[in-house]
């Protein structure tokens, strides 16, 4: 069976200069879990990607706002998934997101 979390997810950010928005594609490579994060600027791999039951972690370095190495810990609820992230010592930023439905997966997102 596969995890919760496979698929393509519209993910927002609610950090201290504003709300950041990417897009999260998590699948299954040979029965170890994979993925990506991409924004206009970037897309970057996912790395220490842990599924357990609904809950999964992962993290990630990106250079856009600015060079930061990002830990996540969020739980799948259906078509949903909550949780924060953490950059080092600042602030834990909210992480929302919501799963897109096969025909939204073939659209760019907006």
């Amino acid at each position: 069976m596969a995890h919760p979390v496979i698929g393509t997810w519209d993910v927002s950010l609610k950090t201290p200069i504003g709300t950041l928005r990417a897009t999260y594609v998590f699948h299954d490579t040979g029965g170890v879990p994979a993925g990506t994060a991409s924004t206009a600027s970037e897309t970057v791999a996912l790395t220490a990607l842990s599924c357990v039951e609904d809950r999964v972690t992962w993290r990630q370095s990106v250079t856009r706002p600015m060079r930061l190495h990002l830990d996540f810990d969020v739980v799948v609820d259906g078509d949903t998934l909550a949780g924060h992230s953490r950059a080092g010592r600042l602030p834990r930023t909210a992480v929302t997101g919501t799963r897109r439905t096969p025909a939204q997966v073939t659209r760019p997102a907006r």
